[in-house]
Formats: structure tokens, sequence, C-alpha cells
């Protein structure tokens, strides 16, 4: 089972050669040539939605927006739409009442923050497993340590297919080593597929600090066969202002 979490940078015009119009063929060549199973996006924008289940035509995209209004970005999942079964689905909102769209931690941005979860079952393996795909804060550390921590706790308070495996992708916009992501070792039985990869957010190569952000974590049996990161480029054309993480990962009992 192959899959990607992928921050597709927002498409608000920026960024130059790297604008979203000049990379969207670049993306599709890249994800046709890769073929993931799961692709779990953030920074997806509503027009950046539309065109993604325009164009990924053997995938089903879920999620919704932010805001009040369930627009702006949303940290959607792209699943093949031949090999996964959606179970169930759920965006809630990293705050104190996370059931009402656009809630915040009072220490965060302005931005709201989701997570989107759903349960597939692998109609090739008959595995089912649970996705949990979020972006934390960009700002707050704390209100990260506060998201992450409401994340695993509604992971492990789940009681449909409670013992599922469970994966974890997102821009947690913090490095392995910051007191928030310090909030994974309370969750022993997660490992990091992602680790070793190195910088992941090199924002398009411009003067940004360099950095590693972009996670999958795995549990219930699963192992990470192989991870990489692509950073494929053409003459300072890059898929993202972050480096996808792509990992291959095996099933429990080696299915």
């Amino acid at each position: 089972m192959k899959i990607v979490t992928f921050n597709i940078r927002l498409d608000n015009g920026q960024d130059g050669i790297n604008n979203f119009c000049n990379r969207k063929e670049f993306i599709l060549e890249k994800l046709k040539s890769e073929q993931p199973d799961l692709i779990c996006f953030q920074e997806v924008l509503p027009h950046v939605a539309v065109w993604l289940k325009e164009n990924l035509t053997d995938y089903y995209i879920v999620g919704c927006g932010r805001d009040e209004r369930l627009r702006d970005e949303q940290t959607a999942i792209a699943y093949r739409r031949e090999r996964m079964n959606l179970m169930r689905l759920e965006v809630y909102w990293l705050s104190e009442t996370p059931l009402v769209p656009a809630s915040r931690y009072p220490d965060q941005s302005i931005c709201p923050r989701v997570c989107t979860e759903a349960v597939f079952e692998d109609m090739e393996t008959g595995l089912v497993f649970r996705v949990a795909n979020t972006h934390l804060d960009h700002e707050g550390p704390k209100a990260r340590k506060k998201g992450l921590t409401q994340i695993l706790e509604h992971l492990a308070g789940q009681t449909f297919f409670a013992h599922a495996p469970v994966i974890l992708t997102g821009d947690m916009n913090a490095e392995p080593d910051s007191e928030e992501m310090g909030v994974m070792k309370d969750y022993p039985a997660f490992t990091n597929a992602a680790a070793g990869v190195g910088v992941t957010y090199h924002g398009y190569c411009k003067g940004a600090r360099p950095c590693c952000i972009d996670y999958i974590f795995i549990s219930g049996g699963l192992t990470c066969r192989t991870v990489e990161k692509w950073t494929d480029q053409r003459d300072g054309l890059f898929l993202s202002d972050h480096y996808p993480v792509c990992a291959v990962l095996s099933e429990p009992d080696g299915r």
C-alpha cells in the first residue's frame, strides 16, 4: 500500500514560476507515474479541490474547507476507487469545540485547523484501517501541541473498528525534536515512517529556512518497507514548496 502526504501549497498566485497554474501538469504526471493508493493533501483551496476531482479520475477525494462556510483550505484525502472502500468519514476542528466549524484554540493563529479522518477497507486484502490527515497551526506551538494531542486522544477513543491500524499524516509545522512533537512519546504504538527523510519544507529554495515538518506515523502492525521524498524539479519548477513524502507500507501478517 503506497501512501503520500502532500502539502500542495495554497494557490494565491504569489509564487512566480511556481504558481499552481504552472505546477498542475507536473503534479499530475508525478501522481500518474507513482500511482499511490492514498494521497493525503494539505492546503487544498476549493478550486484546487475541484481540479483534483476533475483530473484524478482514478480516485475519490473527500474533505471540506476549514471556515464557517466549509470553504478555505482543506486536508483532503484522495483514495484509489478500485482498491479502497470508504467505510466512515468525519472532519473535526482542532479546538475545544471540534464540531463547530471554524472554531480554534485561543492561542493559535487566525486560521482554523481541521483533521480529516476516514476508515477504509482495502478490497485487495480485506484490511480495515484508519487514516487521519491534518495540518497543524503555523504560528502557535501551544496550539500545535493541543491539536496533536486532540487528534491522538480522538484516535485512542474510537469504538468503530477500535483496534484497526492507523496512519496519521500531515504537515505538523514542527520539527521532530520540538516540544509539540514530543506528544508522540505518549503514544508509543506509533512509529514515524518518514524518519530520516530529512528536509521536507524547502520554500522553493528561495531563502526560507528548510525544515522537516511532514510526517507519516503508523501503528497497529503496519510496517514501512520504503520511504522517500519527491524532490523532482524542472528548471526551478517544483511539485510544491514542500517535498511530498511517499511511504510503501506492509500490512499486518505480511498482507
